[in-house]
């Protein structure tokens, strides 16, 4: 059993099996919407998966997916889910469940003997939970406004997604590493991965779409305990000073001192507010629990000026939406993340991990050896036990509009594919560049140029 906590949508790593998409496939085999209905389909089961979201055979079950949604597609894809859904739960009749049923079958999440009832039964609450999972949302069984928009997006769409992905998941099925974290952006989830199988799960927060966080691979070398803000200057500049025109005390309030080139401290009053002054300056946050990183800072060499760390804003980890940072990640149920990153150093057992925390002492631990680490841009993939999972495309790296797409959209599916194409060439080219990974040559026509990574 996967240990840790995981996000809302698989907690304790759980994850329920589908029906995969071979056996999809086959259910499918020519029948129409209502023989559908009545058709067998294979129990679906709980299962505590411990496989991680990359591995050798990732490219592999994707490239199943894709010929499922093919013929998905070629039988018209699934309906729109009306309107009148959206807060639907469990107990409800409206006529618009008949849909909903319609829309969850065509994917394997309802089961095909589920019947045709127009109630919210436990059948239709089940497979609501499992669409919410296999798309990384809160997986309450409700309805909701990110779960029609999800069951709304064309399958044609769908389908080009799995097609873009392929293309950076075969950049990544190499050899990652026996021991590796894998941050996927797009789903705000970290996991932690030993010997091919997932040690934890954690739920991340990332950047907001105006500060993205970048694409890249790097080593975890060091852990601070405690750890000083040293601000950055993109937030001196867009967050810092607009504060301080507005609240002369919020550096006071917030335990943030300005030192001079020289290290000598200066008084907020020295700095005139509303000119780019401050930039000169260097700003740096004392450590304590209100401190912005939180206890622990998690540092890997990269060219961005990026990090991991703790968070004092717990409650932005429940939110469907993880996109609030300024670039870097924070981790949820971090003591568990770095006793795990800190294994390998017999000088940093978990009791004094908890005590050096618990006491604010300002100590810094080596990762030995240095934890292989991967910051990745996954929208869509197949895992091992066939269900295939689809995310956001958040910061629109894969060009099709997806965070934006209506229940009403009407895009030719020609004009839809040659653009996706276009974009995604361009984008994953940049991915990864950004990356530092190797190429290799995708069934789509192109390839990513071998690039010398940022790890050291």
């Amino acid at each position: 059993m996967a240990q840790g906590t995981t996000r809302r949508a698989f907690l304790g790593g759980c994850a329920l099996a589908l029906l995969s998409t071979s056996a999809l496939a086959q259910s499918m085999g020519g029948a129409e919407w209502a023989d559908r209905f009545d058709a067998s389909m294979p129990t679906l089961q709980n299962l505590k998966s411990t496989q991680p979201m990359l591995s050798p055979e990732t490219a592999s079950q994707t490239e199943r997916a894709i010929q499922t949604y093919q013929q998905i597609v070629q039988r018209g894809g699934w309906p729109t889910v009306p309107d009148a859904a959206q807060g639907l739960r469990l107990g409800k009749r409206d006529p618009s469940v008949t849909v909903l049923r319609q829309r969850l079958l065509v994917t394997g999440d309802l089961a095909q003997n589920s019947g045709r009832t127009d109630t919210f039964d436990s059948y239709v609450d089940g497979a609501v939970r499992r669409f919410q999972i296999r798309h990384g949302l809160q997986a309450d069984g409700v309805v909701g406004a990110s779960t029609l928009q999800a069951m709304n997006v064309p399958a044609d769409v769908r389908l080009h997604q799995l097609e873009i992905n392929l293309v950076r998941l075969r950049s990544l099925s190499g050899d990652l590493g026996y021991r590796h974290v894998t941050v996927n952006i797009p789903g705000a989830e970290i996991e932690t991965v030993e010997g091919g199988q997932v040690y934890s799960r954690h739920i991340a927060v990332v950047g907001k779409i105006d500060r993205q966080t970048p694409i890249l691979s790097s080593k975890i070398t060091q852990i601070n305990f405690n750890p000083y803000w040293h601000v950055p200057v993109s937030i001196i500049r867009k967050d810092l000073i607009p504060k301080m025109q507005k609240d002369p005390n919020y550096l006071t309030r917030n335990k943030i001192h300005i030192y001079n080139g020289k290290g000598r401290e200066l008084q907020a009053s020295d700095i005139d507010w509303n000119t780019d002054q401050a930039m000169q300056f260097q700003f740096r946050q004392d450590s304590g629990p209100d401190n912005s990183m939180g206890s622990v800072k998690i540092t890997f060499s990269n060219p961005y000026d990026v990090y991991m760390h703790d968070t004092p804003s717990k409650s932005l980890f429940g939110q469907d939406a993880r996109f609030h940072s300024s670039g870097c990640v924070r981790v949820q149920n971090v003591r568990q993340y770095i006793g795990w990153l800190l294994k390998g150093n017999p000088q940093w057992p978990s009791d004094k991990i908890d005590q050096v925390i618990r006491n604010g002492d300002r100590i810094d631990a080596q990762v030995s050896p240095p934890v292989p680490l991967y910051f990745v841009y996954i929208t869509a993939w197949e895992n091992r036990e066939g269900i295939v999972n689809f995310r956001e495309d958040i910061y629109d790296k894969d060009g099709l509009g997806t965070a934006n797409m209506s229940a009403d959209a009407s895009t030719d599916s020609a004009a839809v594919t040659t653009a996706s194409q276009n974009d995604s060439r361009a984008q994953d080219a940049i991915y990864a560049k950004q990356a530092g990974l190797p190429g290799q040559q995708v069934g789509t026509g192109y390839s990513y140029p071998p690039q010398q990574g940022v790890a050291n």
